[in-house]
């Protein structure tokens, strides 16, 4: 009958369709099935992780606290004599995961808590205070920063860049490169600003070092900061020493003197025992900086410790414009600025007293809600510079 051939055809379309429609929802479900579980295996991989990080810190926790001692002696037999931080000495067992030859006596080691045997070797010990005064990052001063000064810059550069970063040339001509420089000259003239220069221009590690830090309260605590100075410069190696206000520890020793001269007085003979011991210093090069080198101790001045000697003068006329084009560069000025008449009324300042005359005049245009700075700002930052003491020349006489 066609009436029923008809229903039936689309009966099985119906069915057909459904079929389809139900298969794409099991496919759906699978994917989103799939999905989840990718999900929940991602998780638990995640926490097995922070289960086996929690599972070895709780197993670091339950160890045993070590005891910390120095190496006094090793024994032909492999064993060590070894001073604790409790205070008696033992003869103790080695574990063999250390080597011999690293354990010599003044090592730093840690000792099980039970047996006594050394089971680590620890780093050396360092003052905080040394590992302040180690400059990560170089300075951001450069050569191209510093107003003439080309012969002292030039000297600087020979007698500590050029050790550092080609010292096969000094082995060829067959001598040995200057152990130290001191750099002299009145203040403002650019000793430090050529230090931190030299630390920005080369690789090395830069250490600086003010005089009165080497003065301690307790006797021998001086000596030892300068000996672990030297200690960390070597480790650092190629690095460089940078002693500033030198005069601070250097000066004359005298036969009178107080108990706190007497200190000031064995920091400087470990201070010359390491510029000029017996040990070889290697890749560690030394500057000092002072503005009053009458005073220092000869025994610091002999060759063989400072064996360069390097004077700061007061900047000329081409070194003040110099000066003064540096310090100008990045300031908002008036173009009708007269570099001739700003030479002639420093004549006395040193680079110091130029950039400070530079921030007054911005200062003084600063005052008057001016982002220019004009010719009578500078007449004006030099006078108040000069009245403060920064020069020899009367005020009356400045900037015609």
């Amino acid at each position: 009958m066609p009436g029923t051939t008809d229903a039936k055809d689309e009966g099985s379309v119906e069915d057909t369709e459904y079929s389809q429609s139900y298969t794409r929802h099991l496919e759906r479900r699978l994917r989103a099935l799939e999905t989840e579980k990718r999900i929940l295996q991602a998780e638990r991989s995640r926490l097995e992780k922070e289960t086996q990080t929690l599972r070895t810190e709780l197993e670091k926790l339950r160890q045993s606290p070590l005891i910390t001692a120095s190496i006094v002696e090793m024994l032909e037999d492999g064993r060590a004599i070894v001073k604790s931080s409790t205070g008696p000495n033992f003869v103790v067992h080695v574990t063999s995961t250390i080597p011999k030859d690293r354990l010599q006596p003044g090592a730093l080691v840690a000792l099980n808590q039970r047996s006594f045997a050394v089971t680590q070797e620890l780093p050396p010990s360092r003052d905080p205070m040394i590992r302040a005064m180690e400059i990560e990052e170089a300075p951001d001063v450069s050569y191209t920063d510093i107003g003439g000064l080309q012969d002292q810059l030039r000297e600087i550069r020979e007698t500590v860049e050029l050790p550092l970063l080609k010292p096969d040339l000094f082995e060829q001509v067959g001598i040995e490169p200057p152990k130290g420089v001191l750099l002299t000259g009145k203040p403002g003239t650019g000793k430090t600003l050529c230090a931190r220069a030299v630390a920005h221009e080369t690789n090395a590690t830069f250490i600086r070092v003010i005089g009165s830090e080497l003065v301690q309260k307790f006797i021998g605590e001086g000596a030892r900061l300068v000996r672990e100075i030297f200690m960390l410069a070597k480790e650092k190696a190629p690095a460089i020493i940078f002693v500033d206000e030198l005069d601070a520890v250097g000066s004359h020793r005298l036969d009178i003197a107080t108990s706190g001269d007497r200190e000031v007085q064995r920091t400087l003979m470990q201070l010359l025992s390491e510029l000029d011991g017996f040990e070889n210093r290697g890749q560690v090069a030394v500057l000092g900086a002072t503005n009053r080198p009458d005073i220092l101790d000869p025994a610091l001045l002999r060759p063989g410790r400072f064996d360069r000697i390097i004077d700061f003068p007061l900047p000329d006329d081409d070194s003040r414009r110099e000066i003064f084009r540096i310090h100008m560069r990045g300031m908002n000025v008036d173009s009708n600025i007269n570099f001739d008449q700003l030479v002639v009324a420093t004549q006395s300042q040193s680079g110091a007293d130029i950039k400070t005359i530079c921030t007054e005049a911005g200062m003084f245009a600063i005052r008057d809600n001016r982002i220019c700075v004009t010719s009578d700002d500078f007449r004006k930052a030099i006078v108040k510079v000069q009245e403060r003491g920064g020069g020899d020349r009367p005020p009356s006489s400045i900037y015609c």
